[in-house]
């Protein structure tokens, strides 16, 4: 796009207009009292000396011809074409400065770019909102995949559905089918309303988790109405199985849509951002029924092919749709925090002294639809304190160390793994009502600056855990390591929230789940 606009430095051909002087120009061309500016249409301009004024070498030191038109520094770019204004004493014009052909001669090939160009830009400005974060397109290939493929697997499902209706119910009246069908429908409803009451808080603090294995169940669903035609006499049963699961991911759906969107619209441009989402889908949701009908046209002169189709496509379709679904959620980078987020934000400024931008923290949190993602040792949690986890002695000591100033206590617990329920030391941070989004920090930082001071002297600390309350000096161990790490983390709470609000992150508040919103109380009696 330079060699758009600037000449090289060596050619002497190009001089600038502006090197006449005003009382030459003046006296050439008097100024009207009204200034007549005239808008002529843009012109593609296939080379700039014509378009600047092209003066030959034995012109040099001559008089410019009066004609010669002027460049103003004011380039417009619109739908992806670049345009710049020019002034010949009389006109403004506005001409298109981004052509390359070296005549005005048609060049076949130089016209078949253009018109691609101006084809890929027009679809471009149809799905493509203006300002979106970077990862926004590769998050657009994904879901054209996944609309496309999941779009044509509902047709086939609900072809087998309507097949299922006239195996299963040729000898009664169409009301019963229509009966089935609303029952049907309203359980889906009904489990679509309770799971979403019971999974709340969860669609922000693991949108990414929730959004994947919804639509893990969403593909099942779908696989248990391809199997109604074969069992037509438990079509209410599989249909309303199915029907169920469709409602719940259609609920996570809808709950998670608009803090997928909040996070390309990098120029607050959330309306924008949903408008092109919901045509990209209506467009890509069409591509998919083109597809289905499609394989029905081929199949259509046998029948028996025609039944056992959705069989043979549904697997490879199924293992489409989930790839482009989890492949689009990689490229979704959320900038609110949540407790995970936050740790390993945390984490890293401990170990390198910055803080990570939310793309690089998205790539390390991942998805982990099954729930199975190790958390390492001594791991930190936001809580209340169980008593069944407790360490008697160190529990008490740092209750009744908390003052009332102070709106978090940190203690150490005991915790049992899910599968080999094996003894594992784990550190808890217990925030007070009222406690703010920099106590939150503070007190997570805290315990990331006790848990790397474990870490480096793990023996010893095993050793005291396995000990308990026999171990006379654990209790002053454990309190002395406290406090040094809450210095630290004062220390360095100005500098990190700093970087944090630099790199974009919402950190007026931090999303915390169910449990991790149970707050204790501060009685001084």
């Amino acid at each position: 796009m330079q060699s758009a606009f600037y000449t090289a430095s060596s050619s002497h051909q190009f001089q600038l207009p502006w090197k006449i002087n005003e009382t030459q120009f003046a006296a050439q061309r008097p100024v009207p009292k009204k200034l007549k500016t005239c808008f002529k249409a843009p012109t593609f301009t296939n080379s700039l000396r014509t378009s600047i004024g092209y003066e030959p070498e034995e012109s040099l030191g001559k008089e410019p011809a009066p004609a010669t038109p002027g460049r103003l520094p004011v380039v417009i770019r619109r739908s992806g074409r670049v345009s710049r204004y020019f002034w010949d004493g009389n006109c403004l014009q506005l001409v298109g400065v981004d052509g390359g052909a070296a005549s005005f001669s048609f060049n076949f090939d130089d016209g078949f770019r253009k018109l691609y160009r101006i084809c890929s830009l027009a679809v471009r400005d149809f799905f493509i909102p203006k300002q979106v974060s970077g990862s926004y397109m590769d998050y657009v290939k994904w879901k054209f995949l996944h609309r496309v493929f999941s779009s044509a697997l509902q047709v086939l499902a609900t072809q087998a559905m309507f097949r299922a209706i006239g195996i299963g119910f040729s000898r009664s009246l169409p009301a019963a089918a229509a009966l089935n069908w609303i029952l049907k429908d309203g359980l889906g409803r009904l489990s679509r309303c309770i799971y979403t009451a019971s999974l709340a808080s969860a669609f922000d603090t693991n949108l990414r988790r929730v959004r994947f294995s919804t639509s893990v169940l969403f593909t099942l669903s779908i696989g248990v109405e391809l199997l109604t035609p074969a069992f037509p006499q438990y079509f209410l049963v599989l249909a309303s199985l199915a029907n169920m699961a469709k409602q719940i991911s259609l609920a996570c759906y809808l709950a998670t849509g608009s803090a997928v969107h909040r996070s390309f619209a990098i120029a607050d441009n959330l309306g924008e951002v949903s408008a092109k989402a919901q045509i990209q889908t209506v467009c890509f949701d069409n591509l998919g029924l083109l597809l289905a009908a499609l394989l029905n046209m081929l199949f259509k002169n046998n029948q028996r092919l025609q039944t056992v189709l959705p069989f043979l496509v549904y697997p490879i379709f199924s293992a489409i749709d989930l790839l482009g679904i989890y492949q689009g959620l990689k490229h979704v980078h959320l900038q609110t925090l949540t407790k995970d987020r936050l740790e390993i934000l945390l984490n890293n400024w401990i170990e390198l002294g910055y803080v990570p931008a939310p793309a690089e923290v998205s790539k390390e949190e991942g998805i982990d639809f099954l729930w199975s993602k190790d958390k390492g040792l001594w791991p930190i949690r936001i809580g209340y304190l169980d008593p069944k986890n407790q360490i008697p002695e160190l529990s008490m000591m740092a209750m009744q160390s908390t003052s009332a100033d102070d709106y978090y206590f940190i203690s150490m617990e005991i915790l049992y793994t899910r599968i080999r329920r094996t003894k594992q030391a784990g550190i808890l941070l217990c925030l007070r009502e009222g406690a703010g989004t920099a106590d939150v920090i503070m007190g997570l930082l805290q315990a990331c600056y006790i848990r790397k001071a474990v870490l480096m002297n793990k023996y010893k600390w095993e050793t005291m855990v396995d000990a308990g309350d026999a171990l006379d000096s654990a209790p002053k161990e454990w309190c002395k390591l406290v406090e040094e790490c809450k210095r630290r983390a004062q220390g360095d709470m100005n500098a990190l929230t700093e970087q944090i609000v630099a790199l974009g992150w919402a950190a007026k508040h931090i999303l915390l789940n169910a449990q991790e919103q149970i707050r204790y109380s501060f009685v001084d009696d």
